[in-house]
């Protein structure tokens, strides 16, 4: 299918940077508690598995909202619509801030979640109006933002954690939040493309496009399994690191996010290795770098070096697989770039609270080593699927 008309004006640099922050900010909302679970299960008297329930609701409340909302950006105009949810998710890290008990935590967390969501409608906006020689790059550079608000998010919120109170993360992250959405609703253009479908048949089409599209259907598999060993390795890290032979605190805790920043190196990467038609090439890059990095990882109970190692490796190749599979989505249908991004995305998360809730599971009974065991598993399985479908890649679509 050609491409949907791209608006004569080019966005700007500074308009792409803020869309990259905004995109950062929503998703980081959704992670403020993973390095905070050990002081939350403390003053909240919750066991291990009862505070990985944070991060669970989190993940599956992010992916409903991706399935529920995020294609309400080919039927609604996209500026309204991502200016809105931005304010929703700030009300919710507001009823975080002040809940009594885990129940009203999880429906604040429940709430950020659910309309955090506008990040996986801005990407497909800005892919939108991007010309094609140049879309990898700015697709690029939102999940450059995306990673650095997942990552830092940890790292302020263990500093502020050990300053003061694991609340005063939320307050300062609704505040963001509202800042952002002010900024988004005067910066961002008008920009409105209807499927012409009523709601119930536009959520009817994702599952369609699923059946019909099979770039969709491999890409989404990859993304499950990449981003559910992310969420494996740092949803129990807070525990390892918080017990001997590292008893750290919450703030050093936090600073394991920074180890992580290589990952916005990789999705920038992979953005321009899409553009030069070379997106396999950096999907089978991540895939073995994703294997490989369960290596170091075995070592990490007792190794600070190993576990580092370990990080960088982790995140440099899920972001290198993600934007990749980004790109070759958004390739196969131009007019239904948010629903394909909605049925991908979901996916996507659907995989992290799979990963959040087998390492809350795991790590009680088996320790770092039964985390580490599961991860390559999983990433064998991951890089077998991919191996298979490229040698049935004639096929197949182009793959991006």
């Amino acid at each position: 299918m050609s491409e949907s008309p791209v608006p004569t004006k080019p966005l700007s640099t500074a308009l792409i940077l803020l869309m990259a922050v905004a995109t950062g900010l929503a998703v980081a909302s959704n992670y403020y508690a993973q390095p905070l679970l050990h002081t939350i299960a403390q003053e909240l008297g919750l066991s291990m598995e009862s505070a990985g329930t944070v991060v669970i609701t989190a993940q599956l409340s992010y992916g409903a909202g991706l399935f529920l909302l995020v294609p309400l950006g080919d039927l609604f105009e996209q500026r309204r619509l991502i200016v809105t949810m931005t304010v929703l998710s700030a009300l919710g890290l507001l009823l975080s801030a002040f809940a009594p008990s885990l129940t009203w935590l999880l429906i604040g967390t429940a709430v950020t979640g659910m309309f955090s969501v506008s990040a996986q409608v801005l990407v497909p906006m800005a892919a939108s109006l991007t010309d094609p020689q140049s879309r990898g790059r700015v697709v690029g550079t939102l999940m450059s933002g995306l990673l650095l608000g997942i990552l830092l998010a940890r790292t302020v919120a263990g500093a502020l954690s050990s300053a003061g109170d694991w609340r005063s993360i939320y307050l300062l992250a609704a505040s963001l939040m509202f800042i952002s959405a002010l900024s988004l609703f005067f910066a961002l253009p008008n920009h409105h493309h209807s499927a012409g479908l009523s709601y119930p048949k536009l959520l009817g089409s994702v599952f369609k496009l699923f059946v019909e599209e099979p770039v969709l259907r491999l890409r989404s598999i990859l993304g499950l399994l990449t981003f559910s060993l992310f969420a494996l390795f740092w949803t129990p890290l807070a525990f390892l690191l918080a017990v001997p032979p590292y008893n750290y605190s919450d703030g050093v805790i936090g600073l394991f996010g920074l180890a992580g920043a290589v990952g916005a190196v990789a999705a920038n990467w992979a953005g321009r290795m899409a553009d030069r038609g070379r997106g396999q090439m950096a999907t089978t890059v991540g895939l073995l770098v994703l294997l490989a990095c369960w290596l170091p990882m075995a070592f990490a109970g007792h190794s600070l070096i190993a576990l580092l190692i370990g990080v960088l490796a982790l995140d440099f190749a899920v972001q290198l697989v993600h934007v990749s599979n980004q790109n070759a989505v958004f390739q196969v249908r131009p007019a239904a770039r948010n629903r394909l991004n909605a049925g991908y995305i979901t996916c996507y998360f659907i995989g992290g609270a799979m990963g959040s809730l087998i390492g809350a599971q795991t790590y009680p009974l088996y320790g770092w080593n039964g985390i580490v065991m599961v991860g390559a598993v999983i990433a064998t399985l991951t890089l077998a699927i991919w191996g298979f479908m490229l040698q049935r890649e004639s096929r197949l679509p182009a793959a991006g």
